[in-house]
């Protein structure tokens, strides 16, 4: 009679075992990776209004709006002193008399935050987690000219917007949870999506947030 060789059913038992850790391991390590971004993206939120009340503590002033940056830090340019951050988050380009553009040079200058004081370098812009461009700007009343609107069609609350660009949806959830109300369209962190992006935007309700997609998150401090 030939003989049949073939696996026990406690030898398929520990495969599958093994087979069931390894893929716990490969999800609970994702999860440990999303977990860091998300932190990664709250620092950044956090921090930048650190620079703001670190510079005004050092030089009284509004950094980008400092009038006297250029003598007090070596900034190319200074602001007009008015003590309110002129311009917007998107501004760019080296020469800029944008006061959210300028922004980041005063604050670098001053040692608050890393990153390159030369506006004519491609890693100029600072970037979060994912490689894409964050900025700041005044807040305001005026639904036009905010960086983003709630679900009521009003101008995000705050002193200063912070704006982080290219962020997946799955993180966004995250990230809302983690440091407002967990609603991507109310509260003082809303989301848009990144395509046709324009000042006055309309926030994204939470249920219609894609995960896969990528989003413009902007949180008012």
């Amino acid at each position: 009679m030939n003989k049949q060789s073939g696996f026990t059913l406690i030898e398929l038992a520990i495969v599958l075992v093994i087979i069931g850790l390894l893929l716990g391991g490969v999800l609970k390590g994702q999860e440990l990776i999303n977990s860091a971004k998300v932190k990664n993206f709250a620092s950044d939120f956090r921090n930048i209004p650190i620079y703001i009340y670190g510079y005004q503590d050092k030089y009284k002033a509004l950094p980008g709006d400092d009038a006297k940056a250029v003598a007090r830090v070596g900034a190319e340019k200074g602001g007009n002193g008015d003590g309110a951050l002129s311009g917007s988050w998107t501004d760019s380009g080296a020469g800029s008399t944008s006061e959210a553009y300028n922004f980041w040079q005063h604050v670098r200058l001053a040692g608050l935050s890393t990153g390159s004081t030369d506006p004519t370098v491609s890693d100029w812009r600072p970037t979060n987690a994912d490689g894409n461009p964050i900025g700041i700007q005044a807040g305001t009343t005026d639904a036009t000219k905010t960086a983003i609107q709630d679900k009521n069609s009003k101008a995000i609350t705050g002193s200063y917007v912070i704006c982080s660009t290219g962020i997946l949806g799955k993180y966004v959830l995250q990230l809302d949870s983690t440091m407002d109300n967990g609603e991507t369209d109310s509260g003082s962190m809303l989301a848009t999506p990144t395509v046709s992006y324009a000042l006055g935007a309309k926030s994204t309700a939470t249920a219609d947030i894609d995960q896969a997609k990528s989003y413009i998150v902007c949180f008012g401090v």
